[in-house]
């Protein structure tokens, strides 16, 4: 999953990002409401930290914001307050869960894995399955019937992707964005890159997975 962090205190957004990122997950982090809102409405993130104090911009106008574009990504809303009525304001806003400072890390992750399984992202906490394949997100391994192979982070991410999009074809554009940033400076050549990786150690595996190339188009997981 990609995570979005915005967060105005920028040490513990910071940390926020490198117990993701140790987690397996791909973590951006943003530290004002403006930032926070052009990043949530490229539509890449699975799901939303969002601080409800921000400066430019609180989060409850991020949200206000995102939910009147029609951008659904999930977000749990952070704040210092821990009063019923800034709990009661964030959910009517749009948030989908809620943390109060200080919170305990674990739980957050918790409530990270349960909104990605409630989108229908995530079959377990730590594993996805499509077809004769099983990929764990924890060890980044893929599995086939008795064999397996370790993946590399983008290599797992890039197959989570496909395997969250089953069936349907998805451009090296929307890829890009997907696993590297809607600012970053990947090219095509990246993607082809790494599905080429993918076949190879799906192959390893003897799984008959298969990512299609759709000519003009992108790739697909079959």
């Amino acid at each position: 999953m990609r995570i979005l962090v915005v967060e105005d205190e920028i040490h513990l957004a910071e940390a926020l990002a490198t117990l993701l990122k140790k987690q397996n997950y791909t973590a951006d982090a943003v530290y004002n409401g403006e930032d926070g809102l052009d990043y949530a409405m490229s539509n890449i993130y699975d799901v939303i930290v969002l601080d409800l104090m921000l400066p430019k911009m609180s989060g409850l106008d991020v949200i206000k914001n995102m939910r009147r574009e029609g951008n659904d990504t999930p977000v749990i809303m952070l704040t210092a307050k821990g009063e019923i009525s800034d709990k009661i304001r964030g959910l009517d806003s749009g948030a989908d869960d809620y943390l109060a400072k200080p919170f305990n890390t674990d739980e957050l992750l918790a409530r990270i894995r349960a909104l990605g399984r409630r989108r229908g992202e995530v079959v377990q906490p730590n594993a996805m399955t499509f077809g004769d394949i099983e990929l764990d997100t924890r060890t980044l391994t893929l599995s086939c019937g008795g064999r397996s192979i370790k993946l590399t982070l983008k290599e797992s991410e890039l197959l989570e992707y496909f395997m969250a999009n089953k069936n349907t074809v998805l451009s090296k554009e929307m890829i890009i964005e997907k696993l590297w940033g809607f600012d970053s400076a990947a090219e095509a050549n990246h993607v082809e890159v790494y599905v080429s990786f993918l076949r190879k150690k799906l192959k390893f595996v003897g799984s008959r997975t298969v990512i299609n190339t759709v000519r003009g188009v992108g790739y697909s997981l079959k």
